[in-house]
């Protein structure tokens, strides 16, 4: 059983497409390299257009010193 809807992986695929060409930029406009950053977006973006896809998970960055 998929974890994401069909719309989901579309969004999620596409993304990481455009990771690979450089074109995929964070919402501080960066270039996204890291792939499960693109991964994190393309998720946002699906749920953002109401397809299935997991809440986002409740782990909270560690602050750097």
């Amino acid at each position: 059983m998929a974890k994401y809807s069909k719309a989901s992986q579309e969004t999620v695929k596409e993304d990481m497409e455009r990771m690979k060409k450089g074109t995929l930029k964070s919402s501080s406009g960066k270039k996204v390299t890291n792939p499960k950053q693109a991964i994190a977006i393309g998720l946002s973006e699906a749920r953002a257009k109401g397809a299935k896809a997991p809440p986002p998970s409740k782990k909270k960055a560690v602050a750097k010193k």
